[in-house]
């Protein structure tokens, strides 16, 4: 028997696969962005320890905050081009971390899909150790950031749940763009099967107009999600535009979601056995 197509094929698939899984990061290195903007937003810049790694974010603190959310951001650009959500947190009256990835701006390493999840939990960590409980804690992620939010979410009790553009898989995505050939090329970034571990408040936020993640996909993860649950569809919003199309709406949302989940945190506490009803 003649193995040499079935090899050809067999090597056309492993590097098919490997540029997939390779085009899921998108990172930018300092000194490109726009870190200009640090001083704008008044934020300390800040290193944590994750996996062996040293990895940078931009920590803005609000005196007084009932809150503090981590914002994990999605797979292009790096922290400096998140001034937008740290300015909408900061009126939505919450203190706010957004770690870059590893391999992304001021960052060590390479990114990975296991790096994700590590540098996540070190945020999380990071906002423990800055004195805030878990009951006060949001999480926030962007695009492919709302994976590694689900997965904090799951594995780490939290206050509430945001997932801005998110999608259910790798997988899903995948079959959006290159049906049949596309789910076996890539896999992982399984976002639906940790949201279904997920038990704090969820807020899911889409574009009807996105054009990276259908808006079908967001659809997909708001109905996997348990209750308390919500859906805002931001009409005309693609996928990199949903502050700025929202407006003034996007972090007056955030608040409001901000004071129910504390509150739906407050009850459920004092709903456990033993509760005292303090937040």
């Amino acid at each position: 028997m003649d193995w040499k197509p079935l090899l050809i094929i067999l090597a056309t698939w492993v590097m098919l696969s490997w540029l997939a899984h390779r085009s899921v990061f998108l990172p930018m290195k300092y000194p490109a962005g726009e870190w200009q903007e640090a001083h704008a937003l008044g934020v300390e810049e800040v290193k944590l320890p994750s996996g062996g790694f040293r990895i940078h974010g931009w920590w803005k603190p609000i005196p007084g905050a009932q809150a503090a959310v981590l914002f994990l951001h999605g797979n292009a650009g790096n922290v400096s081009h998140r001034g937008r959500h740290i300015r909408a947190w900061q009126q939505a009256g919450a203190s706010i971390l957004v770690p870059d990835w590893r391999g992304y701006g001021k960052s060590e390493g390479s990114p990975s899909e296991s790096g994700l999840y590590e540098d996540a939990l070190a945020g999380y960590e990071f906002l423990r150790r800055r004195g805030f409980p878990p009951e006060r804690i949001l999480v926030h992620g962007e695009s492919l950031g709302t994976v590694a939010a689900a997965d904090v979410a799951a594995r780490q009790p939290v206050a509430g749940l945001i997932l801005e553009a998110p999608f259910p898989s790798a997988r899903a995505v995948a079959q959006t763009l290159l049906p049949l050939l596309g789910p076996m090329l890539i896999w992982g970034y399984d976002l639906r099967s940790r949201l279904r571990q997920v038990r704090a408040p969820v807020l899911v936020i889409h574009g009807d107009r996105d054009e990276v993640i259908p808006f079908r996909l967001g659809r997909a993860v708001f109905e996997a999600a348990n209750e308390p649950k919500e859906f805002w569809i931001v009409p005309g919003a693609g996928h990199n535009d949903l502050p700025e199309t929202a407006g003034w709406d996007y972090p007056q949302r955030l608040r409001r979601f901000l004071q129910t989940a504390l509150e739906s945190r407050a009850v459920r506490s004092a709903a456990a056995p033993g509760g005292s009803g303090a937040p």
